[in-house]
Order: structure tokens, then sequence, then C-alpha cells
């Protein structure tokens, strides 16, 4: 009697999706940059706008398909969820502005800056806002931080304040985000957040067209198809980002939220030819030695933590 033998692949290990859905969602942000060149002559206040409404209408349709507004509706009737998302809200459209006039105004390598800082800002709002005690490793860190804007400052000739902004504003979204928690899923909290924009967006738009400073029905129909694209580029990556939380531990997520901030540094060298004195070398170099510390001090925590109490004593099993 033969035996019929059946061959199966294996099925991809949860981890490795996780990380092909971060490198997906951290990549695509890499690469932004190069859209919002394709849509010059459009001003950084046009392409927000935009992105608001846009996001807001792919949004509506996503939801629609996934038969979710319930969740929706269930956010909006929670006044402290509503009031945290709105905050959100606001700091986010900051940092859409601010990262958008920084790149298509000769920036993008101080706009890059931002996101290599914002790990050391989250760790100093740490310390500032929820009065948290740092370790040696993440003193030393913020350290290289506060030393590489200094130098940066004395290269630039002011202070960066594209890259701070970005930092800062980055880093309390997250703050605000996570007060939320776990109950709103990505969709939901893109949906409501573009939603208590949508009114400054529409007004935004209306003004400009009144104005004839709006571009987005005057450079032809490639150029309004493409700008009408910043909903599904403005969702996917968030979608892709929720996907690879649910199944990456924080350590592997921190490790890649670096590959946004080094592509939008390689295009800013390669693509927008931004010169790169030796006094931004330094200051970046500085960041990184930084940036090195705090994930050397994030593996060794995690690996502490993971350890058994006892020889003899039953460890418990990581949740996934």
């Amino acid at each position: 009697m033969s035996r019929t033998r059946t061959s199966t692949r294996p099925a991809r290990s949860e981890n490795a999706t996780g990380v092909l859905f971060g490198i997906g969602a951290y990549g695509l942000w890499g690469l932004l940059p190069i859209y919002f060149l394709i849509l010059l002559p459009a001003t950084a206040v046009e392409i927000v706008a935009n992105r608001v409404l846009w996001s807001l209408i792919f949004c509506a349709l996503l939801l629609t398909v996934l038969r979710s507004w319930a969740t929706v509706r269930t956010a909006f009737a929670n006044r402290r969820v509503l009031g945290t998302l709105t905050v959100a809200a606001l700091l986010i459209a900051v940092n859409w502005l601010v990262y958008t006039y920084g790149v298509t105004n000769g920036h993008a390598i101080e706009a890059s800056l931002g996101y290599f800082i914002n790990p050391i800002v989250s760790v100093l709002l740490g310390v500032l806002v929820l009065r948290e005690k740092l370790r040696p490793l993440q003193w030393a860190a913020v350290g290289m931080g506060l030393v590489a804007v200094v130098v940066l400052a004395i290269g630039y000739g002011n202070v960066p304040w594209i890259a701070l902004a970005l930092a800062f504003s980055f880093g309390f979204y997250g703050f605000v985000k996570k007060r939320v928690g776990p109950s709103v899923d990505a969709v939901t909290s893109l949906s409501i957040e573009t939603a208590v924009l949508t009114p400054i967006a529409a007004v935004v738009m209306i003004w400009l067209a009144l104005s004839g400073g709006a571009t987005l029905t005057t450079e032809g129909p490639g150029h309004f198809w493409i700008m009408a694209a910043s909903g599904i580029i403005t969702a996917v990556p968030l979608i892709f980002f929720g996907a690879a939380a649910r199944r990456l531990p924080l350590t592997t997520i921190g490790m890649l939220q670096y590959l946004a901030p080094v592509l939008q540094f390689i295009l800013a060298l390669t693509v927008f030819r931004e010169e790169m004195p030796l006094e931004r070398w330094i200051g970046f170099g500085l960041v990184w030695i930084g940036l090195a510390l705090l994930t050397v001090d994030m593996v060794r925590t995690v690996r502490k933590n993971a350890r058994p109490r006892k020889s003899g004593q039953q460890q418990q099993p990581a949740s996934v």
C-alpha cells in the first residue's frame, strides 16, 4: 500500500508577517517625500488640506466595506475618547503641515532629523510629563540629543525648529493616543481625527480656491488624481502599522521605526540634493549614537524582564 504524501507549505509565522507589515508601513512613510515632490507646485497647506479631506472619504469607504460604522459611533458618543482624539487630530495636523513644508522647501534633511530624535524626545517627555525615572543609558541618550541640537543649531545658524516641531508634535501625539488605548483601532482613530479636521480643511480649500492658490483642478487630471490618492497614501501605512503592532514585540517595532527617517535622509541627499556639511554630520552622528544607546537599553531591559525569576520556577509563557 503506497502512502500519499501531502506537501504542505509551512504557514508564515506571525512574527515574520508582522515584520513585513512593519517594513511596509515605515517604508511607505520613508518614501513620502517623493509623493510631495510630485505634487508640486501645490503648497504644504493645500497638500495637508487635501490629505485630510481625501483621507476622510477613503476611511468612509473602508468603514462601509468593513461594516465598522458602529465602532465609530461608539467612539463619537464617548466624550473622553472624542476629546482625546480631537487633541490628537490637532497635533497630527501640525506634524503633517510642518513635515510637508520642510520637504517642499528644501529642508528634507532637517525633517528626517525630527523623526530620528523623536524616540529621544519621547523619553524626555516621559520625564517632564509623566515624572518617569530614567536609566543611565536613557539619560546618556537624552544628553546626546541635547548636544546634537546645539551642534546643529550652530551648523544651521539657527535652532532646527522644523526637526524639533516634528519630534515634539509626534511625541505628544503618541502620548495622547496612548490615553485612548487599544479601545479604538487605527481606521476608527484616523476616521475621527480626519472628521475633526475636515471643517478646517474645507475652509482652507475654499479660501485657496477663491484666492487663486489652489492647484487641485488647475494642473490637469493627473495632478487631481495624484492629490486624491493622498487618502490611500495616508491610510494604508497606518493599517500596516496596526497589523505590525499586533504581531510584534515593542523592541522590534522600536528598531523598525528607524527605517522611515533613514529612507527620508537618503532621499534628501540623493534625490533632493540637499547639502550636508561637516557640522551636520557631527550633529546627526550624535543623534545616531543616542539612538544606539536607547536601543541597547531597550534590548537589555526586555531580556532582563524575560528571565525566569528563579531557577526551578516555572516561567510564564510570553504573550503573543
